[in-house]
């Protein structure tokens, strides 16, 4: 047999497998795509969805590779996304020009985009979107075995739909309030010079729960600290509600992050010789128009806390102290670092709950995790690898505190 239909078969296996594996038809899309562009070799991917009606946009609900794609949509006929979901036909521009798709060019605005195949992605009711492949890695093309494949883990996917789940409709973001553009981070000891963030490019909404997630070393603590005003980066943009920060002297930085900025900790990080009130006081007395300790405190079910020190309270108590204290300034967005890290399982769903309070009430939160768990909860769940955007999710499903298990 030739090699090339072995390999094809080979990722139809593997692409079969992970979609069997899933627990749900979001789970089953994702793992397939990521199987498919492993075997292709592709750079980039993404699937992308329509509403229920035959006009609606298609938005993308999960993506690979260094894009921010979230913001970008479709109409009907608009590109070969909208041209695939409305002919049911698949476009393959292994050699690809600019001028055949302006629009993908738009959509990928940080990558060159040099070859592309869009497959279209349906039910036995209707049509829902189509799943797109860019860029060979390496900088060749597909191959039309590729594209054949292409068409076909569609085809599995599709295959994996039941008729009593449906995708909910795509979460739309709110305003922008922080914009990353080619954000690099590079620290040096003595001659060695070691590169955390290699060009991130991402957009935060307006009171969005966005989740940065992966290993140890890939970049997702060093991201948070620029985007909390703690760190500068090496090169790129960093804009805050259209405000620059990137190159920000030390008070604008400290400005910023007092206006604008909570921040909760791992390691709680209060005073120990203050009792639960003083330390919220304390911050009362840094900022202007702070909120009520003991409304503070209300919030987060501590009232009857307010005058425990920090050694006569449990940990998951302290964290919601910590909690309290970020809220004091009333900041429109909120720095999680593994706040739950520290903490039993029963403990952290607490301190979860009222974390999901918070965001429900319009707060923007950006956490960092290592646990894959509170990624359901997120709006919105950005993998990183190596210093780079690997994997964007959008959650259409968002669960509960109280739905998680570990």
């Amino acid at each position: 047999m030739d090699t090339s239909m072995v390999s094809a078969y080979k990722a139809l296996h593997e692409a079969q497998q992970a979609i069997s594996r899933a627990d749900t038809l979001d789970e089953a899309l994702r793992e397939g795509l990521k199987v498919i562009l492993k075997n292709c070799k592709a750079e980039s991917g993404a699937i992308w969805y329509a509403g229920e009606s035959d006009e609606s946009c298609l938005r993308p609900f999960f993506w690979i590779g260094s894009s921010d794609l979230t913001s970008k949509s479709h109409l009907p006929g608009e590109g070969a996304v909208g041209r695939v979901y409305v002919t049911q036909q698949a476009e393959r521009h292994l050699f690809f020009s600019p001028a055949n798709d302006p629009e993908t060019v738009k959509d990928f605005d940080d990558v060159e985009v040099t070859s592309m195949i869009c497959v279209p992605f349906s039910s036995a009711s209707r049509n829902l979107g189509c799943v797109q492949f860019i860029n060979k890695d390496g900088g060749g093309v597909f191959t039309e075995e590729e594209a054949d494949v292409c068409e076909m883990m569609a085809m599995l996917a599709a295959m994996a739909l039941d008729d009593n789940e449906n995708i909910q409709p795509a979460w739309e973001p709110g305003e922008v309030v922080m914009r990353v553009r080619g954000v690099t981070r590079e620290f040096s000891n003595g001659d060695v010079v070691t590169k955390v963030l290699k060009g991130v490019n991402l957009d935060v909404y307006e009171g969005e729960f966005l989740v940065l997630l992966g290993e140890s070393g890939c970049g997702k603590s060093t991201l948070l600290n620029i985007l909390g005003g703690m760190d500068h980066p090496t090169s790129g943009s960093f804009e805050v509600f259209g405000q620059e920060y990137a190159n920000a002297d030390q008070k604008t930085l400290t400005d910023y992050r007092r206006d604008n900025v909570g921040f909760i900790f791992q390691s709680y990080n209060l005073m120990p010789n203050l009792n639960a009130r003083q330390n919220l006081e304390l911050i009362a007395s840094l900022v202007p128009n702070p909120m009520d300790a003991t409304e503070a405190l209300e919030i987060v079910k501590l009232s009857d806390r307010a005058n425990n020190y920090p050694s006569q309270m449990s940990g998951g108590q302290q964290q919601r102290v910590s909690i309290a204290r970020a809220l004091m300034k009333r900041p429109r967005i909120i720095m999680a670092d593994e706040p739950t890290a520290a903490l039993d399982y029963t403990t952290s769903i607490e301190v979860l709950e009222v974390m999901e309070r918070i965001i429900a009430e319009g707060t923007t939160m950006i956490m960092v995790t290592h646990n894959e768990e509170i990624c359901r909860m997120a709006d919105r769940v950005v993998r990183m690898r190596g210093g780079r955007m690997a994997e964007v999710t959008v959650n259409r499903r968002k669960a509960h505190a109280t739905d998680l298990v570990w």
